[in-house]
């Protein structure tokens, strides 16, 4: 039992069988604290619980949880790869209690666990304990039987957990494993404890105060347990090996690079090749969740960890891009525990391939410039911060490259160089913005939630309804009252109006009372249920506790619906068509279009397309109701229904599905979405795509209309379709082929016509009139002025007049309708010596009112404004043969 899967579940059944509800892990981008960019530990998707705010079904739970550090506060991406235990991608196994038990039973749990499951000896695990926290102290010697010396009192910060300044906060108590003394290092506390032989693999946290403001603490209610233990150090230890990267995931996901490379993970491709596996894990987890690689946020932090990883891979010298072949490998690893991974591995895989071949350009570019500034560096010197800032803003080469291609040469970065060059950069930026104002009339809205609560909305069923106002904002501030003539936002306690969401617009419409009229331009959701009426008081006055008649735009609200499950029947059309990777990453529903974004990383082609609007107009055609359910997460997730990622989803969600799939017992689409859609598929109408476009890195876009807009659409492509039948004299079924004969036709008259302007050009007549051949200087001479022929093809014509001579030298000057001229002068390779076809082409040039001209010593070619001098410019060409 010390593979890591078999660790994972150990954990998770020991604690189910105690009473514990076992929770998926959260996303990786979190959904319920927007102080975060990435879930950095197990407790974040519980925030909530532990602060009151929420409450579920279960007071006790634990998960297995997919952790990020790579960004922010929480930031071991440097590390990683020259440690035993650093890591940006990793797994938190936790237990948790929410005012249920407290330290006695948590340390009880923990120690059998450790012990009688883990079966680890007593006598090589010691605890710490904050320093006044004589309970803890007192439950490890009753509970475990651990003498005084391995209880360890700590009075730092390590051994006190705290949220912030203020909020829930208590003292720690953590784990330890003696490793041995073959690995060097002291006991926590002990002046040497930053060594590896004493390793913390188990942190308890008991939140049991409350600090209200700095010196005042008090205790909380329901006192709580967090705990937190990393999986990939209860492996290490379970395993014996004294490093995370030797547990059987990572000597799997190294031995497969190392077999795609070829080199072994020894010496200086040791660290190389760790890095690689763990930004794998990593990258590929991100972009199962819908992150993908772009130049800011979190997208931004998925590309350091690509980049990082492809330039280790190019250190150990692996010539094509590696780590889309690693993900087989992960998948079979880690794709039980974690299904995302196996259905995102084509797009995992092609998203790292894709990125890793735009990097190795980069790379080339920004190693060479790097090497050059660093060229005069030795060991214990830095490179200066302004030169890695312009590597990185002009040429974008990442500052963690940067120090990793001098590590090895000792050589460090200036960092405050770096950022002050970064903040020099910030700050000509703001100079250059306006700014709106907008932002700061955004913080009335918290105040207003906080008083008012969240506006109930009846508009999956009702397109009016009765509401009461209940605040006014006018210019980012709470008036009593609107007046005929202004405008603002109207808040009231229920509204049919849909808020702005989901890619769906917001709904117009009207609001009205006796004497009193508003009409509704657009509807927001702010803080995630505030609905925000932007509204034009055209009769009368609207004051705070007005009762108004809520009227939707009918017509509006039926084009947006259609449009809306448009963008649901696409989606899957998408997925059956291109591969189940297909994930949406934003949508446009208005009244007349609509658009849907979605992960794909190469173009679309029109058979492609054309079967996407085929699937989803045939589920139109059936004609089946469309089905809304409201069910907890968990099941709609049982149901086969689709999730955005980053969405916040509340214990309960809104199903919706529609038409049927092959699969008889299942619908054909079924998401999770809060917008609203048609009753019956049928009522959608036609859907015709109008193009396919990319939008960004491994992002593709689609734009579509339905119904009146769908055949008015098509509409005006029958009488174009029409009008060419008739003006083609043909059926409409064989336009395309008359077309084609015609495009034909008109290529194979367009040569004829070269060829016919060159033999009149070559045989005499015409603009040249006369015999083109004179003799200067004992020289014959082939002098012509045509028109109507194009530069390309006066270089043939004075191939075919030098071939003729035999010897010589050929000038023609082309003539076009503007007036302009262009002029080829060729000499003969006999005469190459003596005459330069160059300087004969810009003497021709200058006397066109031309300058320059270039070619070889045989064939030159050069223009001018002034097709008049033509004559002028071959006169020009005979006085330097003259002249010789």
């Amino acid at each position: 039992m010390s593979g890591v899967n078999e660790v994972r579940k150990t954990f998770l059944d020991y604690f189910a069988g105690e009473g514990h509800a076992p929770v998926a892990s959260g996303p990786l981008v979190p959904r319920n604290d927007p102080t975060l960019m990435f879930t950095s530990a197990g407790m974040v998707q519980f925030k909530n619980l532990f602060t009151g705010v929420e409450r579920r079904a279960y007071r006790t739970a634990t998960t297995a949880q997919k952790c990020l550090r790579a960004g922010g506060k929480h930031n071991d991406l440097d590390n990683v790869g020259y440690t035993a235990r650093h890591h940006t991608f990793f797994e938190m196994l936790g237990n948790f209690s929410f005012g249920d038990y407290f330290k006695d039973r948590a340390i009880e749990l923990a120690w059998t666990l450790v012990t009688k499951h883990f079966d680890l000896p007593k006598d090589r695990l010691l605890v710490t304990v904050y320093i006044d926290d004589d309970e803890a102290h007192a439950l490890w010697k009753k509970i475990a039987g651990l003498p005084d010396d391995r209880i360890i009192r700590i009075a730092s910060s390590d051994n006190f957990w705290a949220a912030g300044e203020t909020g829930p906060c208590g003292p720690c108590s953590e784990i330890f494993f003696d490793q041995g003394d073959r690995l060097a290092g002291g006991p926590p506390g002990s002046p040497d404890e930053d060594g590896d032989r004493f390793l913390e693999f188990w942190n308890l946290v008991f939140m049991q105060y409350d600090q209200v403001a700095p010196g005042d603490r008090r205790d909380l209610p329901r006192p709580s347990i967090d705990t937190g233990m990393g999986l990939e150090r209860i492996s290490a230890i379970l395993q014996g090996v004294p490093s995370n990267y030797e547990i059987d995931l990572f000597r799997a996901l190294i031995g497969a690079a190392v077999e795609a490379t070829g080199v072994p993970a020894e010496g200086a491709a040791q660290a190389s090749h760790r890095v690689i596996a763990d930004h794998l894990r990593a990258s590929s987890f991100l972009v199962a969740e819908g992150v993908l690689p772009s130049n800011e946020g979190r997208g931004y932090v998925l590309r350091r960890i690509m980049r990082r990883a492809m330039r280790h891979a190019q250190l150990i010298g692996a010539e094509e891009p590696l780590m889309h072949r690693l993900v087989p490998t992960l998948v079979g690893e880690m794709g039980g525990a974690y299904p995302e991974l196996v259905r995102a591995q084509d797009l995992i895989a092609e998203t790292l391939e894709l990125e890793e071949k735009r990097f190795r350009v980069t790379l080339a570019r920004g190693i060479g410039l790097l090497e050059e500034a660093a060229a005069d560096l030795g060991e214990g010197d830095s490179l200066a911060g302004e030169t890695a800032f312009k590597l990185y803003d002009t040429y974008g080469f990442p500052l963690d490259l940067t120090q990793d291609a001098l590590r090895a040469r000792g050589v460090s970065v200036d960092l405050a160089g770096f950022d002050a060059a970064m903040e020099r950069q910030k700050a000509e930026a703001r100079a250059a913005w306006s700014g709106s104002g907008e932002a700061a009339t955004e913080t009335v809205w918290f105040g207003l939630r906080d008083r008012v609560g969240a506006t109930e909305f009846l508009g999956y069923a009702e397109e009016e309804a009765q509401g009461r106002v209940v605040a006014l904002v006018k210019d980012g501030a709470e008036v009593e009252r609107l007046m005929a003539g202004e405008s603002g936002g109207v808040i009231v306690n229920q509204t049919p109006f849909y808020g702005e969401s989901g890619g769906q617009v917001g709904d117009e419409g009207a609001m009205s009372a006796q004497g009193v009229a508003l009409a509704v331009t657009g509807t927001q959701k702010k803080l995630g249920d505030l609905f925000v009426h932007t509204v034009e008081v055209r009769e009368g006055q609207v004051k705070v506790g007005d009762e108004l008649t809520l009227a939707v735009d009918h017509a509006r609200r039926r084009t947006v619906r259609a449009n809306h499950s448009a963008t649901h029947l696409l989606h899957e059309a998408l997925r059956l068509t291109l591969g189940d990777h297909i994930a949406q990453k934003g949508s446009l529903v208005a009244p007349d279009r609509l658009r849907f974004d979605f992960s794909h990383p190469k173009p679309i082609s029109d058979a492609e397309l054309a079967q996407v609007e085929r699937i989803a107009n045939a589920i139109v055609l059936q004609n089946d109701p469309v089905a809304t359910r409201v069910m907890p997460v968990a099941d709609a997730m049982t149901s086969g229904a689709r999730a955005l990622f980053g969405e916040k989803y509340g214990d309960e969600v809104r199903v919706v599905s529609m038409g049927r799939s092959a699969d008889p017992s299942k619908a054909f689409s079924i998401e999770l979405c809060g917008g609203t859609h048609v009753r019956a598929t049928g009522e959608v109408g036609p859907i015709t795509i109008l193009a396919e476009s990319g939008v960004a890195a491994g992002v593709r876009r689609i734009e579509a209309l339905t119904g009146e807009a769908a055949r008015l659409h098509l509409e005006e492509q029958n009488a174009r379709v029409a009008d060419l039948a008739a003006l083609l004299k043909a059926p409409e079924s064989e336009i395309v082929a008359r077309v084609e004969t015609l495009v034909e036709e008109r290529r194979r008259l367009e040569r004829e016509l070269v060829e016919a302007r060159k033999k009149l050009a070559m045989g005499g007549g015409g603009a040249g009139a006369g015999d083109p051949m004179r003799e200067v200087g004992g020289v014959k001479l082939f002098a012509r002025t045509v028109e109507g022929i194009e530069m390309k093809d006066l270089k043939g014509l004075v191939d075919e007049a030098k071939k003729s001579m035999g010897s010589g030298v050929a000038a023609i000057v082309g003539v076009t309708a503007e007036g302009k001229a262009g002029v080829v002068v060729g000499v003969t390779q006999d005469l190459t010596q003596k005459f330069n076809a160059v300087d004969l082409v810009r003497a021709a040039s200058a006397a066109l009112g031309g300058s320059g001209g270039g070619g070889r010593p045989d064939m030159a070619q050069a223009g001018g404004p002034d097709g008049a001098k033509a004559a002028d410019a071959l006169d020009a060409v005979a006085a330097r043969l003259a002249a010789a």
